[in-house]
């Protein structure tokens, strides 16, 4: 398997939002297969979910995640 680079993160938190937002951009290099592993990966571990996804003309796809803020409140 050729290697693939990394696609590109931007991540962002809206004040007052319920929910953190990662855009990731994969290039048209990368194939659908590694592109599923990859998001299966942020999902698994990252606790990241699939918000929104679009596909270029050029081949390059853009992936919007999301996922809750965990807010904790101090107990003492």
């Amino acid at each position: 398997m050729a290697s693939t680079p990394p696609p590109q993160r931007a991540a962002r938190a809206e004040a007052g939002s319920q929910y953190e937002y990662r855009v990731l951009t994969i290039d048209r290099s990368v194939s659908r297969h590694d592109a599923v592993r990859l998001l299966t990966d942020e999902a698994e571990y990252g606790r990241w979910e699939l918000e929104r996804t679009r596909l270029y003309v050029g081949g390059e796809r853009r992936v919007w995640l999301r996922r809750k803020i965990m807010r904790v409140r101090s107990t003492l």
